[in-house]
């Protein structure tokens, strides 16, 4: 596990999880939401995006979490393993909906700067069907992919999983 991609439908926790694995493993840790936001939510140009993820994704070591479906085969590519969380959508829209009322006007450590919580109706719904849209797309680009797929489907198989690591800062 040298270049990990975290993936996973909004709210099912991919930017605390891949934290935690970042810290237990010392592998440099990348949120795709800190390299394509700029501030006042907007968008890093196309050009611009594909330029900074190939740069991104060239180095030997990294974990990179993070969907942006167009982007996903080039991280694919690089990667030697996928851990993607599978959680209900009603666990994902709470903790979305838990999120905006803790940091609701504050930039969370894993997004851009500039970029406050907010409340977006959007976004729930996208969060809502993602197992019908999103996760269908997603699902057949990683059948392709040959490393070692993880799926996590619990909180508590996120935490066995996690649990199972070696600490590189206990060396357990």
């Amino acid at each position: 596990m040298q270049r990990v991609l975290v993936i996973g439908s909004p709210g099912s926790g991919k930017s605390t999880f891949a934290t935690e694995l970042a810290r237990r493993t010392a592998l440099p840790l990348i949120h795709l939401d800190q390299q394509f936001w700029n501030a006042g939510w907007v968008e890093t140009p196309k050009a611009a995006w594909s330029a900074k993820l190939a740069e991104l994704v060239a180095g030997d070591r990294w974990i990179i979490d993070g969907n942006y479906g167009g982007s996903l085969e080039l991280r694919l590519a690089r990667a030697d393993t996928v851990i993607d969380l599978q959680f209900p959508p009603w666990v994902c829209i709470w903790r979305i909906l838990r999120r905006v009322i803790t940091s609701r006007g504050r930039v969370r450590s894993d997004m851009a700067a500039g970029c406050p919580e907010q409340f977006n109706f959007e976004f729930l719904l996208y969060t809502a069907t993602f197992p019908f849209t999103a996760r269908r797309r997603t699902l057949a680009k990683v059948s392709r992919f040959d490393g070692e797929i993880i799926r996590l489907r619990s909180s508590a198989e996120v935490r066995n999983f996690l649990q199972s690591v070696p600490n590189s800062e206990t060396g357990s």
